[in-house]
C-alpha cells in the first residue's frame, strides 16, 4: 500500500492548499468592498477636477502654466502602477504589457523613456527590463495616502517643467466590475483639448481669476495631477482585490477537483490492493 500512502499524502496536501486559498479569498472579498467604496467615493472629485481642466485647456487664459506648454524634449516619463503582492491572476501582466507596448512604439521613434513605479511588482519589472526608473514607491497598503505617491510623481513633473521630459503617462488598471478590470494607458501632460475631450466638450471657456491667474491655475493643474494618480492608485487597489477574489476562488474550485480525481485514484488503488490480497488468499486455501 506504498502508492496508497503517497496518494493520501498528496490529498492532504492539498487541502492544506485549499484552506490557504479559501482563507484568502474571503480577506480578498473582505478588503475589495471597502477598495471599492473608497475608489468610487473618489471618482466624482477626479472626474470633475479633470473636466475643469479640460475646459482650461480649451480657455485662452492670461498665464499659461508650464504643464499646458508642450516640450521638444526627447524623454518620454511614465508612472506605472502595480500591486506590491503577486497571486491576483493577470492583473500586473496586462498593465506591464500595455506599458511595455507604448515603450516599444516611443522607442522606435527615438524617444527615451524615464518610468516611475509605483508597486514592487512593476518596479522588479522595470529593474529586469534595463528601464530608467527615476523614483518609486512600495508598501503602499491596504489605502493609499496622497503624501507617499505626490513625492516620486513630482521627479517626473519637475522634469516636465524644466523642458527634459515632454510627455508624461499614466498606466494603471481601471477597475469596471469584479470579474472585469482593463489596463489603461492616459496622458497626463501636457494638458491639451486632444487628450481631454470629454473635459472640454468643444466650447471655448473664458474665465476670471480671484486673486489671480497664476495662483489658481497653479492650484488647480497641481490638483489635478494629484487627484489622477490617487484615482489611479484606488481603482489599481480595488481591481487588485478583486482579481485575488476570482483568482483564490478558482484555485480553491480546482483543489477540490484535484481532491475528488485523487479520492477516486486512492480508492481505486486501495480495491486493486484488496482484490488482490482476497486472490492470493483463496488460491493459497485451494493449494493446501
Amino acid at each position: 500500500m506504498a502508492a496508497g500512502k503517497e496518494i493520501r499524502g498528496k490529498i492532504k496536501s492539498v487541502e492544506n492548499t485549499k484552506k490557504i486559498t479559501k482563507a484568502m479569498e474571503m480577506v480578498a472579498a473582505s478588503k475589495m468592498r471597502k477598495a471599492q467604496d473608497r475608489m468610487r467615493a473618489a471618482r466624482p472629485y477626479a472626474e470633475k477636477v479633470r473636466q475643469i481642466a479640460g475646459n482650461l485647456s480649451k480657455a485662452n487664459p492670461e498665464y499659461t502654466h508650464p504643464f499646458m506648454e508642450a516640450n521638444d524634449g526627447n524623454t518620454a516619463g511614465f508612472v506605472v502602477v502595480t500591486t506590491d503582492k503577486g497571486l491576483c491572476g493577470g492583473l500586473n501582466t496586462n498593465v506591464l504589457r500595455a506599458a511595455t507596448n507604448e515603450f516599444k512604439a516611443l522607442q522606435a521613434s527615438g524617444t527615451g523613456i524615464e518610468v516611475v513605479a509605483i508597486g514592487n511588482k512593476g518596479l522588479g519589472f522595470m529593474n529586469r527590463v534595463g528601464a530608467k526608473v527615476a523614483s518609486s514607491v512600495v508598501g503602499l497598503g491596504d489605502t493609499p495616502h496622497l503624501e507617499k505617491l505626490i513625492g516620486p510623481v513630482k521627479v517626473l513633473l519637475d522634469a516636465y517643467t524644466e523642458g527634459r521630459v515632454k510627455s508624461v503617462h499614466l498606466v494603471y488598471t481601471r477597475f469596471i466590475n469584479t470579474m472585469k478590470q482593463e489596463a489603461v494607458v492616459q496622458q497626463l501632460l501636457p494638458l491639451t483639448a486632444e487628450n481631454l475631450q470629454e473635459g472640454a466638450g468643444g466650447r471655448d471657456w473664458d474665465y476670471i481669476y480671484e486673486p489671480d491667474a497664476a495662483t489658481v491655475i497653479d492650484e488647480l493643474l497641481l490638483r489635478y495631477v494629484e487627484a489622477q494618480v490617487y484615482q489611479a492608485v484606488a481603482e489599481n487597489m480595488a481591481s487588485e482585490q478583486s482579481a485575488r477574489m476570482v483568482a483564490m476562488k478558482a484555485a480553491t474550485d480546482n483543489a477540490g477537483s484535484v481532491i475528488g480525481e485523487l479520492k477516486l485514484v486512492y480508492n481505486k488503488t486501495r480495491q486493486a490492493g484488496i482484490t488482490k490480497e482476497l486472490s492470493e488468499i483463496v488460491a493459497g486455501a485451494a493449494a493446501v
